[in-house]
């Protein structure tokens, strides 16, 4: 299981005081109003002569607004300073993290889990997950094959055993035979 979680990417800045516009990557936007710090982490290897990025700041504010978050940081006070993080992403420490219902799991937890079949077979390994409105969709990457796309529904997803990272399955008919195809064959 990670150590920390990513909860959204600063996409641009909001106004003249250091205000930055995040996208949030997670479904609860309520989260960021009750933050109390954030990890900012900078994916993309920019030039950090001020020390700002991969490292812990202290949230002032996070305001929902229209589907993004205008979040606050101490010691980010000006519109400048406030451009240099466009692109970072937000982390928090799993203690940190909001409690999930039952048979939720956090996408990062997910991902590189083994997928196998409910005979123990193994299938592959999630890569991605798809969200589609109506319930998540698991891409898993299988060895010289198309990935198989998986709806994460009750009679497919059997188990989910993210601290042995193991997902647990059982193919309905039909759909493992869509993929069992070659995915190296040209497509129309």
């Amino acid at each position: 299981m990670l150590k920390t979680l990513l909860i959204g990417e600063i996409i641009n800045v909001h106004g003249v005081k250091g205000a930055l516009k995040v996208q949030p990557l997670t479904d609860d936007l309520s989260r960021f109003s009750k933050l109390k710090e954030v990890y900012v982490k900078d994916t993309k290897g920019k030039l950090d002569r001020n020390h700002l990025f991969n490292k812990k700041y202290k949230v002032i504010s996070g305001l929902a607004s229209g589907g993004f978050v205008i979040l606050r940081l101490y010691g980010v006070d000006d519109r400048d300073t406030a451009d240099l993080f466009r692109g970072c992403f937000l982390e928090i420490e799993r203690k940190d993290a909001i409690k999930l219902p039952k048979d939720n799991y956090f996408i990062g937890d997910l991902i590189g889990c083994r997928v196998i079949d409910i005979n123990g077979e193994q299938i592959g390994v999630l890569h991605d997950v798809y969200q589609t409105g109506s319930n998540d969709v698991y891409a898993v990457k299988r060895p010289s094959k198309k990935d198989l796309l998986l709806p994460a529904i009750g009679s497919v997803i059997k188990d989910v055993d993210v601290e042995n990272g193991v997902i647990s399955v059982c193919l309905i008919p039909g759909l493992k035979e869509i993929y069992e195809e070659d995915g190296n064959e040209d497509e129309d």
